[in-house]
Formats: C-alpha cells, sequence, structure tokens
C-alpha cells in the first residue's frame, strides 16, 4: 500500500504569505509532483496544521487544492486549525460519534487509524477519555495486524526543546494504550514539528516525522527558540506492504546533477 503523507501546510488566505514564503504555493507544487510520479497511490494523510489561522478563505482553497487527486484523502487537524471551520469546508469527512476528527480503515496490511488532537486555543495537543474511547474500539477490533497510527501532535518525547511544553498534553495516556495493544503497533507517523525525525518509544514503538511543507525549523535540538528557514516543497511517501513498514522523504526543486548508471549486483 502507498500513502502519501503531507503535514504541516499552514495554509493561509490566497496571496497572503507566512514568514515570507507563500504556503500556497508550496502545496500546489507538492500535489503536482504527488500526482505527477505517484498517480498509483492508495491514501493521501495530511497529518495536522492544514492551514495557519483555520480561516474559512484558507480551508476553501485547501479544498480547491486537494480537487484534482484522484485517491482518497484524510485529513487531520493540528492546533492551527479550527474544528468548525474545517467541519462547515468538509463536512463529509469522517468524524467519531463525539464529533472528533478521527477514523480507521482496514488494509490487507493492518488497520490504519487517524487521531484527533486539536483543542481550541491550545498549541499542544489533547488527547482526553473522550477521545481514548475511539482509540479503544480501533484498537480492539482493528484484528490481529499491527495497526498504523496517524496523528499531528508526537504522543510520545521528540527531544526538542522548542516543543517541550507544546506537544501532547494527556500524562502519556495514548503512548501507554498503544503500548498495550497486544498485536503491537507498527509505526506512530505525525507532524508538529516541522523538521524530520524518526525514532523508538522507550515502550519500543517507532515513530517518524515528516519534514513541513511550508516553513520549518532550523533542526536544533537545544534551541527554545530555533529559526524558521524556507526550504522546496516536501511530503513522504509510505509503503505498508510485506516488507513492513518504509517512508521515503521527496523534495521538489532540487538542482539535478546528472542521471546516475544502473547498478547491477551483487
Amino acid at each position: 500500500m502507498k500513502i502519501i503523507q503531507l503535514t504541516d501546510t499552514h495554509l493561509m488566505a490566497p496571496g497572503v504569505l507566512a514568514y515570507g514564503m507563500n504556503p500556497e504555493t508550496q502545496l500546489r507544487a507538492a500535489i503536482q509532483d504527488i500526482m505527477a510520479r505517484h498517480a498509483d497511490a492508495d491514501l493521501l494523510v495530511m497529518t495536522g496544521d492544514l492551514c495557519n489561522h483555520g480561516d474559512p478563505e484558507a480551508y476553501a482553497l485547501l479544498q480547491d487544492i486537494l480537487s484534482p487527486v484522484p485517491c482518497p484523502v484524510r485529513l487531520l487537524l493540528g492546533n492551527h486549525d479550527d474544528r468548525p471551520n474545517f467541519i462547515a469546508a468538509f463536512p463529509d469527512h469522517p468524524r467519531d460519534e463525539n464529533g472528533f476528527i478521527q477514523g480507521f480503515q482496514d488494509t490487507d496490511f493492518g488497520r490504519l487509524i487517524f487521531l484527533d488532537t486539536h483543542a481550541a486555543g491550545v498549541v499542544g495537543g489533547v488527547f482526553g477519555p473522550d477521545r481514548m474511547a475511539f482509540l479503544d474500539h480501533a484498537l480492539n477490533t482493528a484484528g490481529a495486524l499491527p495497526p498504523t497510527i496517524f496523528v499531528h501532535h508526537p504522543p510520545v518525547a521528540d527531544g526538542l526543546r522548542h516543543f517541550r511544553d507544546i506537544g501532547l498534553h494527556d500524562e502519556g495516556r495514548m503512548v501507554a494504550r498503544l503500548a498495550a495493544h497486544p498485536a503491537g503497533i507498527r509505526h506512530i507517523v505525525f507532524g508538529h514539528i516541522h523538521i524530520p525525525l524518526a525514532g523508538t518509544s522507550p515502550e519500543g514503538i517507532a515513530f517518524s516525522s515528516g519534514q513541513a511543507c511550508s516553513h520549518r525549523f532550523v533542526a536544533d535540538i537545544d534551541a527554545a527558540t530555533p529559526d524558521w528557514a524556507s526550504g522546496n516543497p516536501t511530503y513522504r511517501v509510505i509503503m505498508v506492504d510485506t516488507l513492513g513498514f518504509r517512508a521515503f522523504s521527496a523534495e521538489i526543486g532540487q538542482d539535478v546533477l546528472a542521471r546516475s548508471q544502473l547498478c547491477v549486483g551483487p
């Protein structure tokens, strides 16, 4: 199964810049490249901070940009999003019985579970008992294969000083529940931190984040106020298949130096 991950697109109203760059231009370039190179993708997942201010004009722009995408699309909410405005723009997007933007999809390689950590006015994430009830159900009915989790806020400690106090404010409930799942967890995929990160939690759960498609941080682990930086549009190609889980980073606009030669092994 081929899944495309886009994260932290931070769309503004048309023509409005964020930190001196245009998130619309970044996302349109990413979608164009995805459609040219990965028309066979089974799913596109955007892991939150879809829009920088959660305004209706930005969600309308997101609708327009995504309109030509041929595969199913899953949209998650981040701290910059606005739940009422999102639902007004995407009224048919899957929600749980409490109105959270949560759902799951079964595949031949295990269940994909999409979680909602957005809370209005909170920079970090929230995942209380009402949302945990959905996760309990999704895990309890997931079958024998390990599920893959998609969420905006990392439920594990990322080790970045800037994000120390704006991670997932759930006292470890989510990752403890995932660690207790008998079939194990294949991978946790998240956004929020604007830089690529891969690791394993103390419980042994593998996790990774994608590079922000819009502005990103200079990767200074110990800086409380790291610098924002520009960069080419990015996305990830995630493969979940008989080989397990793999995530490949794609960058648009690189300077091509030469075509490589065919390498014949061994």
